[in-house]
This record gives structure tokens, sequence and C-alpha cells, in this order.
């Protein structure tokens, strides 16, 4: 009887030190517990973090903070703050008030704070408001095997000796601003399954060491700057997640493996046909492909999917005809085939007549369907790419490309023996003189000179925006030029601008142009402006108005003097995009969807014209009056890098002299007036006269919405969806600030408008 006695006694004290030791912290544990308090600048998710007698460990869970202990020590820490990073783009490495922490805040001590909690096992601190870079020492939480530090103000690079954190299965650094490369060590990581860095400013190559972690589940590197090409990821055979949208990846798709359920490979600049094993992801529930640049038909296995519910290819070249046969998965909820250039009939299946419970988009295409916006299938039929290939082999190629440079050789000899002669035997004005006859036939295929067009920028930026195939540049005669115009008569008078005055003209084939006279620059030879003019002339691009020819008048004296100069450029009928933005304009006002195309379309223009050509054209004076629309509705950018062949005209600048608009003061600067462009399509063709302090009041208002409702083109607010409009007011802000180094390029401005118009329902792709 005393022996049970002494076992119930023994039990009982043996359990109560054990609740005593679970639900009691160290001193020390909660000494750090209270510094973290004291670091986080007291925030009011930890008022109830009272002293050293507070029970830690036994306060109630809640959803903004949990502690779980074990042993005396805490094993989880879940802290959830009320200072979101919606806005990262706004910070630059220092405190902001109201959204982060103080001036005083360490990212440093707070860390070294943390790292004296050595159980933890589980550390989220999210919307916290910590900014700063995440120092090494984290590394010392050895015990770690959830890390989420989302939402916060993190910048710089991860750190390397994170890698020794072996236990880590889900590493989460969502909305912060890590501005380095994605770690190649990551794959040291033995048991990570989820790692997610979304919304930060990560860069550089997609690491192939990624591939090496077998163990991931879900990987999310969405919206950040990764470029390059994806490697093979079949290798991730238990990877469920893929999420890489909204970066600059390049290339050709990857193959995936064959478990996943959702992919997310939009917005990226993704080329070549979607990969046949796309079709064989049976598993697969979600993919979205869309706003990159794939060609060819789709595979019909991929619509038949057995999982599949939402299939996106909107916003891509995707071209051919769909089978009349092709089956559509029994699950499939949604399917988005719009702006591509697609042909033929529509699938039974892709219907939405007959199919209530399916959404179906297909809308800028050519399918052969009354109405639901199809273009003419003249249209999917452009901009076609031959491809000869030999039927002898290799070796007749050989032979070929032997013989092609001998000839080459000839005629460089030729030709340098040719200059020799003349330069020593010609005068100057003979040969200058000579320069301005000599004329290219109008059917001539003279393109970009082989420095450009073997330059790999420019090859790809030609395959990205498919190079219209236009006639090429020739040499008129004023003579010529005065029988189209009806010798430059008042009623072929178009209008004056910074460079010049513009004609309509007729040509003796019937082609209608308009004929800009340049004002002369006196500073350029014959020669010189020559090489300029064909240099421009060369250019060729499906959103630049083409420059099918150019005319130097030269005065008959001893110095042959230029007297005029001319560009005779495609007609296009339907007026400028400013002319299209009020109802108090000639031109039919256009919706905001509209605008967005116009904008897209203008942005991959100036993108072209800064980096895939060499030289690049910079400083364009872009303004909407110089942004064409034809009968299709396209947009094509004019008065493109005149500034190289005229004299700068307007110069702003002399002491005490203030220009009149706020358009007038940084005339060269491309980012700076396309931000003009943005704020002239949200409000109307008023901008112009407006000065810059009017104009980034207005802009400041448009945070709320009685400010838009008052300033903004009521036909843009009737058209726009809230996100979309939010995002390029947020861009329009970025284009026209006043740190240079802060601005976007054009590549960031075309990711943006795509974006915007991904979230503006029915805009039809440029």
């Amino acid at each position: 009887m005393e022996f049970c006695t002494l076992f119930l006694l023994i039990s009982c004290l043996s359990w109560s030190l054990f609740v005593l030791c679970d639900s009691q912290l160290q001193t020390s544990q909660s000494q750090v517990l209270l510094q973290l308090k004291k670091h986080l600048e007291y925030p009011k998710q930890l008022e109830l973090w009272y002293d050293r007698k507070t029970e830690f460990c036994s306060l109630p869970p809640s959803a903004n903070l949990n502690i779980t202990c074990e042993f005396n020590s805490v094993t989880e820490l879940n802290i959830m703050g009320d200072k979101p990073a919606t806005k990262v783009s706004d910070f630059s490495g220092f405190p902001i008030p109201n959204k982060t922490l103080s001036q005083s805040f360490s990212m440093d001590s707070f860390v070294t704070t943390l790292s004296r909690l050595s159980s933890l096992k589980t550390l989220s601190l999210i919307s916290l408001g910590i900014w700063g870079p995440l120092p090494d020492k984290i590394h010392r939480l050895s015990s770690l095997e959830y890390l989420d530090l989302s939402s916060n103000f993190l910048f710089g690079s991860i750190p390397p000796k994170m890698f020794t954190l072996l236990k880590l299965q889900t590493f989460v650094l969502d909305d912060n601003v890590f501005n380095d490369t994605v770690p190649s060590w990551l794959n040291s990581l033995p048991n990570l399954t989820t790692l997610r860095m979304k919304n930060n400013r990560l860069k550089g190559p997609f690491p192939s060491s990624i591939k090496g972690i077998r163990t991931l589940v879900d990987l999310a590197l969405s919206s950040n700057e990764i470029s390059g090409n994806l490697p093979d990821l079949s290798s991730l055979t238990n990877l469920k997640l893929l999420d890489l949208s909204g970066n600059k990846l390049g290339s050709h798709l990857p193959t995936l493996p064959k478990g996943l359920l959702m992919v997310f490979l939009d917005n990226n600049s993704f080329m070549g046909e979607i990969p046949t094993q796309y079709g064989q992801l049976n598993q697969l529930q979600h993919i979205d492909v869309s706003f990159n640049m794939l060609t060819g038909k789709p595979p019909p296995e991929l619509f038949s999917l057995p999982s599949l519910t939402h299939l996106n290819l909107a916003s891509n070249t995707l071209k051919g005809s769909l089978s009349d046969n092709l089956n559509c998965g029994r699950n499939l909820e949604f399917v988005d085939i719009s702006n591509n250039r697609l042909m033929g009939s529509l699938p039974s299946c892709l219907n939405s007549e007959t199919r209530d419970n399916r959404v179906i988009k297909f809308s800028g295409n050519c399918f052969s369907i009354a109405g639901h916006h199809q273009h003419p299938e003249s249209y999917c039929r452009e901009f076609k790419v031959h491809v000869y290939k030999s039927s002898n082999g290799g070796k007749g190629i050989g032979v070929l490309v032997g013989l092609i440079v001998g000839i080459a050789v000839l005629i460089v000899l030729v030709a340098i023996g040719f200059l020799i002669v003349c330069r020593r035997y010609c005068p100057r004005v003979r040969s200058e003189q000579h320069l301005l006859q000599k004329s290219v036939p109008e059917n001539s295929t003279a393109g970009l000179s082989s420095e450009i067009l073997t330059n790999p920028r420019h090859v790809f930026e030609s395959s990205k925006s498919e190079v219209q195939i236009l006639p090429s540049c020739r040499s008129f005669s004023l003579e010529e030029l005065k029988e189209a115009t009806n010798n430059f008569d008042s009623s072929a008078f178009l209008g004056e601008g910074s460079y010049g005055k513009i004609f309509k003209g007729l040509l003796k084939n019937g082609t209608q142009v308009a004929i800009r006279c340049l004002p002369t620059s006196k500073k350029y030879s014959i020669r010189n402006l020559k090489l300029r003019l064909d240099m421009l002339a060369k250019i060729r691009h499906p959103h630049l108005v083409c420059i099918l020819g150019h005319c130097i008048e030269v005065e008959q004296d001893d110095n042959c003097s230029i007297n005029r100069v001319f560009f005779v450029l495609e007609y296009i009928p339907n007026g400028n995009f400013r002319s299209h933005l009020s109802d108090n304009s000639p031109g039919e006002v256009l919706s905001w969807p509209e605008r967005l195309a116009v904008l897209i379309c203008v942005c991959k223009a100036v993108h072209f014209l800064h980096t895939g050509v060499i030289p690049g054209f910079f400083h364009n004076r872009l303004k909407t009056n110089n942004i064409l629309i034809n009968e299709h509705r396209l947009a094509k950018l004019g008065d493109y890098g005149l500034s190289i062949i005229s004299e700068e005209t307007g110069n702003y600048g002399t002491k005490g002299q203030e220009p009149k608009s706020w358009q007038m003061t940084r005339l060269d600067d491309d980012v700076y007036s396309f931000g003009l462009i943005l704020l002239e399509s949200m409000l109307g063709p008023s901008v112009p006269a407006k000065t810059e302090a009017t104009l980034r009041d207005e802009l400041a208002s448009f945070s709320k919405q009685e400010g838009r409702v008052r300033l903004m083109d009521p036909v843009v607010l009737a058209t726009c969806s809230e996100e979309s409009i939010t995002v390029v007011i947020s861009l329009t802000n970025n284009c026209i600030c006043p740190e240079l180094w802060s601005r976007p390029t054009f590549d960031d401005i075309l990711w943006n408008l795509q974006h915007a118009a991904h979230l503006q329902p029915n805009i039809a792709h440029a």
C-alpha cells in the first residue's frame, strides 16, 4: 500500500514538473522576447508582453501572434504586423514614416537578439516594417525549419551562410526589396520544399542549381527581374507549383515535371512553340503562358488534359488554325486564346454559346466568326518568315558560303581601290554631287547594314516585333516631289511642327505619301548628311512610320550648299493620337483599352530605337501628335531620330527665360516625354499647356477617387479597371520622377503596360 502511494506521488510530481517546464520560459528567453518588443518599437500586437513575469507560453494564440514553447524555450514565433510593404517602389534604402520602423532600428542588432532563441523551429515575422540588409548571422538559428520574412523592407543580397540551415523546409521572402541575384547555393538545403521570393527586385540569370532541389514542392519567384534561359526542370519530380511570371526570362519554354499542378510563366519573353510535352502533363490544373512571344500552333492535347481547369495563351503570336475536332477536357472552365494570330473556324468546344459553364476569350484573332472583335485574315497572314533549306546538304552550303565570301572580298578590294582613285583625282564637290545623283531603284531590297543585322540585340528585337517587309528607301528628285504635291500647293498642306512643314502627296504609282520639309542644317556636308539620312531610312519596325525616301536640294554654287531636305514617309490616314483623346477632337475617341494598346505599340517602337539598332536612336521628342493611328487602329511613331540631321530648335534654358510648359523642359529625355504621353492619355489633350507644378499636383491627387473623378478624362474613367489604371498611374510617377537614376527603362515600361493590359479586359493586343 505504501509502495502504491509513493508511486502515485512521484507520478504527480513528474507530471507537474513537466507541465511547469513546458509552460515556463527560462528567464533569458523571456528577456529576449522583451528586447524584441523594444526592437520592433512596441507594436500593439505585443502589448500583452508586460515584463519578465508574463507567461509568454500560456498566451492564447491569435491571428497576429502565436508562441509555442518546448522545454523552457521558444520553438515557434509568429508575429503579423500592420505595416505591409504594399508599395516597395517608394523604398530607396531609408525608413519611410508610418511604413517602416524608424531610423534608429538596426536589423543587425535585431537579428543578434533573435539568434539567442536558439531552439526556434518556426519563425514568421510579416508586415512589421523591418528594414535593412538581412545579416549573415541569421544562420545562427540552426534549428529553423520554417522561415517567413515576407512583406517587409529587406534589401541587398540573401546571406550566403544560410546554406548551413540544413533543416530548413520553408523559405519565404515575398514582398521585400532584395535586389541581388537568386542564390546559387539553394540546392545545399537538403529538405527545402517551399521557396518563395515573389515581388522583389532579384535580377540575373535563373540559377540552374535549383533543378537539383529534388524535394521542392512550391517554387515562386514571380515579379522580379530574372533574365536568361530556363533549364530543363523535369528533375523536380515533387514540384506542384511553378510561378515565374513577370520576369525577363527568354529563349524557349523548358521541359516541366509531370506532377505539376499549377504553372505561371506569363509576362516574360519566351519564344518558340509551346512544347508538345505540355500536352502530357496529366495532373496539370492551371497554366498561364500569356504575354510572351510564343509562335506556332498550341498542342491540341493541351486543351484535353483531364485535370485542366484554367488555360491562358493570350497575347502571344500563335498562328495557324485550330482543329475542328479539338477536344476540351471535362474540367476545363476558362480558356483565353485572345490577341494572337489564329485563323480558321473556332472549334465547337471553344464556342461559349454552346458552353454555358465555360468562359472562352478569343478576341483579337482572325477567326471566321462574325463579331467578337476579329481582325481580317490578312492581319494574321502578314509577317511570314520564309526559311529555305538546301537539298544538297552541308557540302553545297559550304561551297555557296565560300563563293559568297570570295565575291564579297573582291567587291571590298575593288571598292577600296575605287575610293583611293576618287580621293586622289576627283574634286570633293563633284563627288558630293555624285552622291546626290545616286538613286536606289524602287524595287531595291536594300535594308539594314550587315553590322546591324548581325548584332544579336537587333536580331532578338526583330524576332520579337516581327519586322515588317516594307519598301526600301530611295532617293527622290525635287521634280517628283513637286509633281506629287502640285508644287507644294496649300491644299496639300497637313501641318507644321518643330521639324518643319508636312504635305500630303501622291506618287506616280498611286502611293499616298507624306512629305516633310526639314529645317536645314549648316553643320553637315552633303556626304555626312546623306549618310545620316540613309541610316535613318534603313530602320524598319511595325510601329514606326516607314521612311520611303529622301531628297536633298542643293544650291548650284561653288560651295554646293544645302538648300532644303525632304523626307518621304508612308501616309497614315487616321490622324494622330492626340486627336483621339477628347470629345472636342476631330477623331473618334479611344477607350482606355484602346489607349493602352496604342501606348504598348509606341513603347515597343521606342524600345526598338534604343536597343534594337546600333547605334541607338535617343532623344526622339515623343509627343501624342507624333503618334499616328492607321485604319486598323494600330499606332505608328513618327518624327523619330530626326535630331541627328536637324538643328535643335527651341533652345530653352537662357537666363531669365521660362519655358511655357512642362513639355518643353526635358524634350531630350524619352522616358520623361513618354511619362507626359501617359499623363495625356489619362487627362486628355490639355497636358502640354500645363506647368510642371500643376501636373504634379494633379498626378498626386490620382491617389484618391475624388481626384480621379475631377481630373481624369471621363472616357477613361468609364472604360478602365481600377487595377489597370493604378498600374499606369504608378508608372507615370516613375517616368516623370526628377531623379534620372530612378526612372524606369523602356523594357520596364513595356512590362508594366502589358501588365496593365492584362488587368484590363477586352484590350486589343499590339
